[in-house]
């Protein structure tokens, strides 16, 4: 059995994953502010906010994980074709 299918699948549920963690974080961050004006009325705003950055400093790590296990994946199923491709020319 080769091992090129047993890559494919891995690369596409690390794929998946990391497709996941990036709608999830977008989910999340659409509702950050880019500028909020703080007075002592607003500390509800200020408390959702950093709420906000603490669901994405948490999720950051396993995105950064599956974008580096993603990006490895594909380097290797690139290279199996290309030493492949090189073992049928010679």
């Amino acid at each position: 059995m080769s091992i090129m299918p047993v890559l494919w699948i891995v690369w596409a549920g690390v794929t998946a994953i990391l497709l996941v963690l990036l709608a999830y974080r977008g989910t999340i961050t659409r509702h950050e502010e880019d500028q909020i004006f703080l007075d002592s009325a607003s500390d509800h705003q200020q408390r959702e906010q950093t709420e906000i950055l603490a669901k994405v400093g948490k999720i950051n790590p396993y995105v950064n994980y599956a974008t580096g296990a993603t990006c490895l994946l594909s380097a290797c199923i690139l290279g199996m074709y290309v030493w492949d491709a090189v073992k049928h020319l010679m």
